[in-house]
């Protein structure tokens, strides 16, 4: 994928798969501005030759400074992937309100505040672009211990699909990517993390089985979508959820009525009752991963 031209910012990309993204973004052609908390960002940026701004996601003071960057560094704004994004997980009745507010902050905030300031830099210019909205398998399917996590990342994904209506006369594409990787946040999730330590104990590389069956690989088997999604080869996809990790590339189900019944006049509560039986509930939670 030739991204000469383009000019992208990631957000969250100083480690981790935001790193990935801006790297994989650089190496075919892109300018790069690069965020993060940190100091990190400036290593990265040094690295690929690109433009480092240092300040934490959410308002939308740093939303600006990001694409006010973008512009006076490199002349325009192509790509946005909203990358950034902390953990504060704990149970419902531990998890506090500071716990709550500073999760949404950065991934719902900060996506929304992002997206806001690069949607009108790229409908000023008038040569159309792409959003990629960072989400996650736990916004999909809710997760142990991730209230804050799993709502702002489900509220990502439909963020994804309303901006993919009001900025399509734009040609200004909008997709959330569900990545699943080998990193530090991955780690602390219950289902993946014993397989990610014992990779790292042994320096073998994750099982076949592990990275076809629940698509768990490393950063660089997801950063390839997110190039993928930055290009031209790309116009026309919009409003997706889609899924990478390890092996697996994978199209997420919009949410849609799994059944319907019908009761002439409305239902009542023991009409509701009566009829539960014959309803095929959905399955909720990321599943443990089992090994052949």
């Amino acid at each position: 994928m030739d991204l000469s031209g383009k000019v992208a910012i990631v957000t969250g990309s100083g480690r981790g798969l935001g790193r990935a993204y801006a790297e994989a973004l650089a190496r075919n052609g892109a300018k790069v501005v690069v965020n993060d908390v940190d100091h990190a960002a400036e290593e990265v940026a040094a690295q690929i030759g690109g433009h480092a701004v240092v300040a934490p996601v959410g308002s939308a003071e740093t939303a600006q400074l990001l694409v006010d960057a973008a512009v006076e560094k490199f002349g325009r704004l192509d790509v946005l992937v909203t990358n950034a994004g902390i953990l504060r997980d704990r149970v419902l009745w531990k998890m506090s309100d500071d716990d709550f507010d500073a999760v949404i902050n950065v991934h719902l905030r900060g996506t929304f505040t992002c997206a806001r300031a690069a949607a009108v830099r790229m409908r000023e210019q008038g040569t159309g672009g792409s959003l990629v909205l960072i989400s996650s398998p736990a916004g999909q399917r809710g997760n142990f211990g991730q209230t804050n996590y799993a709502a702002a990342k489900a509220g990502i994904v439909a963020m994804a699909r309303t901006w993919a209506l009001e900025l399509s006369r734009s040609d200004i594409a909008v997709n959330a990517v569900v990545p699943v990787a080998a990193t530090e946040m991955t780690k602390t999730i219950p289902a993946f993390g014993p397989l990610i330590e014992e990779a790292e104990r042994t320096g073998e590389p994750l099982p076949d089985w592990v990275r076809r069956d629940e698509g768990l690989g490393t950063v660089g088997d997801v950063a390839e979508l997110i190039v993928y999604l930055a290009s031209d080869a790309a116009k026309g996809v919009t409003g997706q959820a889609i899924g990478i990790g390890g092996d697996r590339l994978a199209l997420w189900r919009h949410p849609a009525e799994k059944q319907v019944l019908f009761a002439d006049g409305g239902w009542s509560a023991d009409a509701i009752a009566g009829q539960w039986d014959v309803v095929e509930p959905e399955t909720y939670g990321i599943p443990l991963p089992v090994a052949p």
